[in-house]
């Protein structure tokens, strides 16, 4: 089955999009999806109404309209549409308001706008991205008393995108560490890093999965044969296991299930930003 799915807001739509997809795993379908941010007046709410509408003509199967707009006018624009439109915020409001006994105080852009009372928290997200950069594939071991997470593995292995994704998301000062093919004849942990012990984590991957990843970087190689990876994954899961460093496999993890795992493993709190 296929469906056009719109996930529309007045804002970025990233609340749109993450309870539409979470919603949309549950069900078998192929999907054509159409995000639209900053929907914010009546004229462009039109325009996506007869976008909506026309999709609904054209297939005679309504579209699926997951959205988030805090002004009523705007919001009943989409609302009129031929698509199945959910408010993937309203239905909590209403309960919650019940709960609080009190009304609530819709502004847009409050989400992942820039306000007086968040600016600090964004200034500390940017500062955890510039030391993630600074600390990426082994780039720097000065100031790892900063870091809050510290990553191992071979190249290739999901450590960089993992780094990235935690500064971003969650404010977290991460550095990454790679063991290289040059290293594995001695492998060892670096002294840099053995008096952080607490920090260092893991990220090891099935052979077959890295010499598939290596092959797209650099095609036929010594880097990408199997045998290779085979050895390279051995010899550091060996140092992982003999330094009692906790580590997990991330072949069939998104980079939004690494982190997490990570971050529960170390007990780390997972403030939003």
């Amino acid at each position: 089955m296929e469906r056009s799915v719109f996930f529309i807001s007045d804002g970025t739509a990233i609340t749109a999009e993450v309870v539409g997809h979470s919603v949309l795993s549950q069900f078998p379908l192929t999907t054509t999806l159409y995000t639209l941010p900053f929907v914010e007046s009546e004229t462009r709410a039109r325009a996506v109404h007869e976008q909506i509408n026309a999709l609904h003509q054209q297939s005679g199967v309504r579209p699926l309209v997951f959205y988030s707009i805090v002004t009523p006018a705007v919001r009943h624009i989409i609302e009129e549409s031929a698509g199945f439109c959910q408010d993937v915020v309203q239905a909590l409001v209403g309960p919650l308001q019940q709960e609080l006994g009190i009304a609530p105080d819709p502004v847009a852009h409050r989400t992942h706008g820039l306000t007086a009372t968040n600016l600090s928290k964004y200034d500390a997200r940017i500062a955890a991205i510039d030391y993630t950069l600074a600390h990426d594939d082994g780039i720097s071991l000065r100031n790892l008393d900063q870091a809050q997470i510290i990553l191992l593995g071979v190249s290739r292995c999901g450590k960089t995108p993992t780094s990235l994704y935690l500064a971003m998301q969650y404010g977290i000062h991460a550095a990454n560490y790679p063991f290289i093919a040059d290293d594995m004849d001695n492998l060892s942990l670096p002294a840099a890093l053995k008096s952080h012990h607490a920090k260092l984590f893991g990220l090891t991957i099935d052979p077959e999965r890295l010499a598939a990843i290596r092959d797209e970087r650099l095609s036929d190689s010594r880097y990408a044969s199997l045998r290779q990876c085979r050895m390279e994954i051995n010899e550091v899961e060996s140092l992982f296991r003999n330094n009692n460093i906790r580590y997990l496999n991330s072949t069939n993890h998104s980079v939004e299930e690494i982190a997490a795992k990570i971050m529960d493993v170390l007990g780390m709190s997972r403030r939003m930003y």
